[in-house]
């Protein structure tokens, strides 16, 4: 009964891992990335995503966690509309978005600013605005998702405490800064931890938007291996690959450790 289940671990986990890192053995390997200067790039493409996205994400599934909450008939509509995105898959979903975006014959340029007389911008053909629709495109295909467990926190509080509050005359802001963060504190801070293991690896919202253009100055390390896949550099897509693990390593480690607790 063990030996099927460590054959498929060895064949489909340890084998891929360490031929990769067999690939990314040579220090050539490294010199020729740091010598790459849309690595760099990459490295500050992807601190900005992961320091931007992750806490907008967190931030807005907390308020819309306590939204969600509310007693409303439309409400629960909303609702369905609002998890449609996380239900969806990617592909579909993001190539839709940059068709929306398309310079020429996008609905955005073709519906608002032909009816002004102006020619709308080339919106991803900015690096800048490329990575911030990018950003835009990760929030809202994961914010659903953390909305949800946040508002599986916000349940566990009992209510008590809430009409305890009201009955003192507590305002919402007292309510939540002494009953809603102290109660979910832990849990907001593991998703968080685990959200940006996520993030680090989203390949989807960067690729199937920008494709890391233009010019490659969109790529985050999810995407950079790609780019030297279609140069036939199989070697430096494996090194960009083992780059990745000092971010990755240290959040998994905080995430075990908190759960440990």
């Amino acid at each position: 009964m063990v030996v099927p289940y460590l054959l498929i671990f060895l064949v489909f986990v340890l084998y891929p891992v360490f031929y990769g890192l067999w690939l990314a053995r040579h220090p050539a390997s490294y010199e020729a990335l740091l010598a790459d200067p849309i690595f760099f790039r990459t490295l500050i493409n992807t601190v900005i995503f992961l320091a931007v996205a992750i806490n907008l994400k967190m931030m807005v599934a907390l308020a819309l966690s306590g939204f969600f909450l509310h007693d409303r008939w439309w409400i629960k509509i909303v609702s369905v509309i609002f998890i449609l995105p996380w239900a969806v898959p990617s592909i579909p979903t993001i190539l839709s978005v940059r068709f929306m975006l398309n310079p020429e014959w996008g609905v955005i340029n073709s519906t608002i600013f032909r009816l002004t007389g102006l020619d709308g911008p080339n919106w991803l053909n900015d690096p800048m605005l490329g990575l911030s629709f990018s950003m835009l495109m990760h929030i809202w295909k994961s914010l659903p998702f953390w909305t949800l467990i946040l508002i599986a926190g916000r349940m566990s509080i009992p209510t008590e405490q809430y009409e305890a509050a009201s009955v003192d005359g507590a305002t919402r802001w007292q309510k939540f800064k002494y009953i809603t963060w102290p109660s979910m504190r832990s849990l907001y801070l593991t998703s968080t931890i685990l959200s940006a293991i996520w993030t680090l690896g989203d390949f989807n919202s960067v690729y199937l938007l920008t494709g890391g253009g233009p010019a490659d100055l969109t790529h985050v390390l999810a995407t950079l291996g790609i780019r030297y896949l279609r140069l036939d550099q199989v070697d430096l897509a494996m090194a960009s690959i083992v780059v990745a693990l000092p971010l990755v390593l240290p959040l998994v480690y905080f995430m075990m450790k908190r759960l440990s607790k």
